[in-house]
This record gives structure tokens, sequence and C-alpha cells, in this order.
């Protein structure tokens, strides 16, 4: 056995091979080497692979682009390096397909608006069945980007601002139909007493206006109306 020794890195772990057969999973520290040893060193540490865009197509017919992020580490060094040739390419691929799945199911219309939540949920429990049984844990597949068409991209424009320019419309003939009923509360109060008519008339005269008041004729007090 040798004296020397190799020191494994914080968040990493090493595989221990004795003449081709897999002895031990070595934790991050410092170890003694043998002779007829092979080692191979895992990352641990969480790790993001960028799916690139790709075409989906949704339940109405229309080709979207879709990219999104798988978040995911190691979880079994020892399946992650024996069960595939290339287990990150497996991880990869589940979430290529989980996505095309899940949002297959959608309308053009869910991924335009983003009316409901994507089934984000669900993308991940695919992606991570697959990843698991080659050693990974995926933590989440989140979606950055769903690229539409320009020309649904240009309805839904159209759609936002006719919705926009009906409530606008809507509101204006409420504030009219309000003030059109708080003018006839007014001229029935004005019919129901004439005075108050009179003062809001001469409240209403600009700085100036010069206003002549007539007194009707009344009879003296105490004298009787005789033809």
């Amino acid at each position: 056995m040798s004296l020397l020794h190799f020191t494994i890195q914080p968040r990493h772990c090493a595989l221990r091979y004795l003449h081709g057969s897999f002895e031990q999973v070595l934790p991050a520290g410092r170890h003694r080497r043998r002779l007829g040893q092979r080692l191979v060193v895992v990352d641990l540490r969480e790790r993001l692979t960028q799916v690139a865009p790709q075409e989906v197509l949704t339940s109405d017919g229309v080709s979207v682009r879709v990219s999104a992020v798988v978040r995911w580490s190691i979880a079994d060094p020892v399946a992650f390096a024996e069960v595939s040739e290339d287990p990150t390419a497996t991880t990869y691929l589940a979430a290529q397909v989980a996505l095309r799945d899940a949002l297959a199911t959608l309308t053009a219309d869910d991924l335009v608006s983003r009316g409901r939540s994507l089934p984000m949920a669900a993308i991940t429990a695919a992606t991570a069945e697959v990843a698991r049984r080659v050693g990974a844990e995926v933590a989440e597949v989140v979606v950055k980007d769903v690229i539409v068409p320009v020309e649904l991209r240009a309805a839904a424009a159209e759609l936002a601002t006719a919705r926009r320019r009906g409530e606008a419309q809507l509101e204006a003939a409420r504030a009219e139909t309000a003030a059109l009923r708080s003018l006839a509360n007014g001229a029935k109060l004005l019919d129901a007493h004439p005075a108050l008519a009179r003062l809001r008339l001469v409240q209403s005269a600009p700085p100036g206006t010069r206003i002549v008041l007539g007194v009707a004729d009344t009879l003296p007090i105490g004298q009787d109306d005789v033809d």
C-alpha cells in the first residue's frame, strides 16, 4: 500500500475502483492512495442545463418555440457513472420530451396570455423520473421563453387594445349616466322649491351682473279681495 495521499474537494466525491471493480464512494477530505486503484471524481454541486428552443405544436395546431432551464444535481454517484454513457444528455432529453408532451395539451392562447399557469410541476416530475434512473435529481424545470408566431402576437395585442378601449368607453358611459342622473335630481329639487331656483340663479350669475328682482303684488294686511 502506497503512503501517498490525495484530497477530494468539498461538494465532490470520488468512486474508487480497485483492479477494475467498484470498491467504495470516498467523501470530501484527505484519503490514502492505494496501489491498483482508479478514481472517478464526481462533482455534486447543483448545475443548470439550458434546453435549447424547440418546436412544440399546441393542441389547436399552432407551432411555438419553447426554451427552458433544468436545475439538477447528482444524487447517486455510482449510478451517474455506470448506468449511462452520458447521463447529462439523458436528463436533457427527458426535459425536452416532458416539455413537448405537457405544452402540447395547451392552446396557443394559453401560451400567449399565460391565462393559466404552465404545468411546470408535471414537467419537472416527468423529467425527474427519467433522470433518477441515471443518478440525477431534478429540482425544477423552468420555462424561459415561449416564442409564438408574429401574427399571433399581433392578434393578441389588438385584442388587448380593443379590450382596454371598450373598458374606457364603458367607464365614460357610466360617468355620463351618473352626471345626467345628478342633473335630473337637481332639476326636480328646483321645481319643488322656486325660491331655491332663484337663489341658484343669483349664485350662477357672473360678477358685475345687474339683477332686477320683481315682487308680486300683494294685498294689504287685513283687506279682502273684492270685485
